[in-house]
């Protein structure tokens, strides 16, 4: 009951790192919108349609090439295009085509927006448009640009502070600047703001992974970490919910912000984890929780902190007088990855998978509101489709194994983003069905290559081998948004990018080795000789628990706790 407790009350917070991830495809929508004039509006023209108001047009603007035809009061004719506006020479009549001669000027007055649809977005809030424009498509990439950095800084400081003040100053970081954003003044304090509360969300969901890893036991322990995920997915479908029911930025930012307070108002609650607290020797701290621990879970006779420490020095001293190993002790660094052709190819490999899933999961959901149909609708069944995803990762893991789940899953998402190209763009459901497919073999894909990276790699580079995996996932992000901008080049080509990537990783990924029920490897050597072994001469060995993996990362130190930083 107390793992429960704890870990379903540092969960739900997650979703407040869903929520703030994709916030901005709502709130830096880009509406139809054409060049303000300079006077007051007498006649409206639109091809065969005329109009008293120029609000009535945008019902039948469909193409961002037209251009609208207005008469002023004072009997002047403009044609106002989006980024221009033209004065015609001759105002004898009032008619769409015109060959006369005409003056064109610069958007000096503003802009008119469409508000049919949102009242306010951050790009009517500050004319991000024509020559603007480049700033509203930098909004996205400078918030996941926070995010890589959050994840760097607030790992190292988890591991020296401890995690529940990491989640403290996160959790709170998260509701002080979300709200914040609501507030500011122009777009570079809007984009500053983003950046830091990028930094906050990351930093807990970082943490959170760590700290529910280590409370939760070894048998629920994949499924767990896996379903730190979903929550994020559920964040995605509260975006959706609250854009479809709030129209202004502003307000739309606070609702979102506001989601999550409950968990900042009692977050001081949580315990440090007992692992953290042994590790920094704070014992007498360590056995007041286990104790509490077992209060809650009616165990009668805890465990003794004092012997775990022995058991633990015992192992370590056994350790160091059996293998005579001075590798343990040696500094590692990231050329250790690399350090023979078999696992600088598993690297390679390995960054290639982090990188393509987390530029596949973004792209599916940021262009999920540009499939046609209800965009809201769109977004929230592109999170709800990730929650069955987890489980079927969950099961092919333990049953399958790793790579033989890993493999077809990739595969399969190249194979969605070749089909959607097929799929006239009038079939909107077709479409949608589509691309939820894509990112629920995208998701498989992502959950898994946390455990199947830990396991590929021996203890004394694990930690480096996971942290920078998730850097190579970190660029991903960051790359996604610029990619989903390539649609103004080609419809297709952030789906041809994402497949072309998915099918290299799916087929660089048979060169793996199988890690399903095997020990984990201590040194390089092993590691290399794991996967020259052939197939028969693989021992049989039943399928373990995911959370095995995990248990034996942890008992080689701090590993887990380290991993997803």
């Amino acid at each position: 009951r107390f793992q429960a407790c704890v870990y379903f009350a540092s969960v739900f917070q997650a979703m407040s790192c869903g929520i703030h991830y994709l916030a901005s495809v709502f709130m830096a929508v880009t509406p139809n919108f054409v060049c303000g004039i300079p006077g007051n509006v007498s006649s409206v023209l639109f091809y065969n349609s005329s109009e008293s108001r120029l609000e009535d047009i945008w019902a039948l603007w469909a193409a961002t090439e037209k251009y609208v035809v207005v008469q002023l009061e004072n009997g002047e004719i403009w044609e106002l295009n989006q980024c221009s506006r033209a004065k015609r020479e001759v105002t004898l009549e009032l008619a769409y085509e015109y060959r006369g001669n005409k003056s064109t000027f610069a958007c000096s007055d503003g802009f008119l927006y469409d508000d049919t649809k949102w009242k306010s977005t951050v790009v009517t809030q500050w004319d991000l448009v024509c020559d603007r424009e480049w700033l509203a498509k930098l909004i996205q990439p400078t918030f996941m640009l926070g995010v890589l950095i959050g994840a760097v800084i607030f790992g190292d400081i988890a591991d020296r502070l401890g995690r529940r003040r990491v989640i403290w100053f996160a959790s709170a970081g998260q509701y002080v600047f979300g709200v914040a954003v609501a507030f500011t003044f122009d777009y570079y304090s809007f984009v500053i703001v983003r950046f830091l509360l990028a930094m906050v969300s990351s930093g807990y969901l970082v943490v959170a992974f760590v700290y529910v890893t280590e409370f939760v036991g070894i048998k629920a322990r994949t499924w767990a970490s896996m379903h730190v995920h979903a929550f994020f997915a559920v964040g995605i479908m509260v975006v959706a919910l609250v854009g479809f029911l709030v129209r202004t930025w502003w307000v739309y930012q606070i609702f979102l912000s506001i989601a999550t307070l409950p968990f900042v108002l009692c977050c001081w609650m949580l315990p440090e984890t007992p692992l953290w607290l042994m590790s920094e020797e704070k014992y007498e701290d360590a056995q007041k929780v286990i104790n509490i621990m077992a209060r809650w879970n009616k165990v009668s006779t805890p465990c003794k902190v004092s012997e775990l420490c022995s058991v633990q020095q015992d192992d370590l001293v056994s350790g160091r007088t059996g293998d005579n190993d001075t590798s343990s002790t040696k500094k590692h660094n990231i050329l250790d990855l690399f350090c023979n052709w078999h696992i600088a190819r598993r690297t390679i490999t390995v960054w290639l998978i982090w990188f393509t899933g987390s530029l596949g999961y973004y792209v599916f959901s940021l262009s999920s509101v540009n499939l046609g149909g209800n965009e809201y609708l769109n977004l929230f069944l592109i999170g709800a489709v990730e929650l069955p995803c987890y489980i079927i990762a969950c099961v092919g893991m333990d049953k399958l194994g790793r790579r033989n789940t890993l493999i077809p899953f990739l595969i399969l998402s190249a194979l969605i983003c070749v089909l959607i190209m097929f799929i006239p763009q009038d079939f909107n459901i077709l479409i949608v069905l589509a691309n939820m497919a894509g990112k629920f073999s995208i998701g498989v894909a992502f959950g898994l290559i946390y455990l199947y990276t830990a396991e590929l790699y021996p203890t004394i580079v694990r930690s480096l081998a996971v942290g920078s995996g998730s850097m190579m996932c970190r660029v991903g992000s960051v790359v996604a948004p610029f990619c989903v901008y390539l649609r103004s080049v080609w419809i297709f080509m952030p789906l041809l990018l994402v497949g072309i990537m998915a099918l290299l990783s799916g087929i660089l990924t048979i060169m793996l080795p199988e890690t399903l029920g095997k020990p984990l490897t201590n040194t390089l050597e092993e590691a290399t000789e794991m996967g020259r072994k052939k197939k028969s001469g693989v021992e049989k060995t039943p399928p373990a628990h995911g959370g095995a993996a995990v248990e034996k990362i942890e008992m080689s130190g701090q590993e887990t706790v380290s991993a997803e930083k």
